[in-house]
């Protein structure tokens, strides 16, 4: 992020000052200083109203006013703009009010009567600041919304995935990275004969005899080792002594920390043609 000296010049600024002389003494050292957009009031009672209506960069704002003085209209400003950066910079001939203008929000003071080459440098640099202030917030924005996207986007993509994978397989599952089951559809748990837990939710073998151990071992093999398999054909008896075959292909799971989650696949029962 890079602020420019055009950015800095194309700045709003507000100047609020009960003191016309005042107003045109600053009027005259920004304009010779190349800002381009200065407004003023001499009545802090509409400084909420353009503030809200304008988001200046920057508010010059005299504390001592009649009416209402620039506490009032601080308090006014923080309750009144969604903002949270209050950009204000006080004006002040009290040296006691510094310290209580910069707890009521202020972010820097001009001490009064001005010294011109302080003035234009604090003005300078907390313009500098301000405008930072907004890239970021915008950054935020924009990085924020993009974030919703790409999660509708991943989610879009993921319904049409299984979508997919219903159609081309009988069942879609995930395991989690203990090997349990945390998502099927079709009929796996029937076909591969396991069934859920009334009470637990936690799937389980409900007769785990049959299975060819070899197979078993092998693709118990390739889980340990974090490895996708693709088309994995095991192969068991069950009890009546008929034979099954089946054929998974699953991929490993990883978060952006790069710490395993699980596996997800698809699978099928080989049918033999009679």
């Amino acid at each position: 992020m890079n602020i420019t000296a055009a950015d800095i010049r194309k700045a709003s600024i507000l100047i609020v000052d009960d003191q016309q002389a005042n107003i045109d003494l600053l009027e005259q050292l920004l304009h010779e200083e190349g800002y381009t957009q200065v407004a003023s009031t001499r009545n802090p009672q509409e400084v909420c109203a353009l503030h809200r209506q304008n988001r200046y960069d920057l508010i010059l704002l005299d504390l001592q006013m009649p009416v209402m003085d620039g506490f009032q209209v601080m308090e006014g400003l923080k309750t009144n703009v969604d903002d949270p950066y209050l950009p204000v910079l006080v004006l002040t001939a009290q040296p006691g009010h510094k310290l209580r203008a910069l707890q009521a929000g202020a972010k820097d003071f001009v001490s009064k009567p001005f010294d011109l080459v302080e003035v234009k440098t604090r003005i300078h640099n907390m313009l500098e600041v301000r405008l930072l202030y907004k890239q970021i917030a915008d950054y935020s924005r924009l990085l924020e919304q993009t974030v919703k996207e790409r999660t509708a986007e991943l989610r879009e993509s993921e319904a049409r995935f299984r979508s997919l994978t219903e159609l081309a397989s009988d069942w879609y599952w995930e395991q989690d990275e203990n090997g349990h089951f945390t998502k099927i559809s079709g009929p796996a748990l029937e076909m591969l004969g396991v069934q859920a837990e009334p009470l637990q939710g936690e799937p389980a073998m409900a007769d785990d005899s049959g299975w060819n151990e070899d197979e078993r071992a092998e693709l118990r093999a390739t889980i340990d080792a974090r490895q996708p398999f693709i088309d994995f054909v095991f192969h068991r008896v069950n009890p009546d002594g008929t034979k099954r075959q089946f054929r998974v292909s699953g991929q490993p799971m990883f978060n952006e920390s790069c710490r395993f989650l699980g596996y997800r696949g698809i699978g099928l029962e080989i049918v033999e043609a009679p």
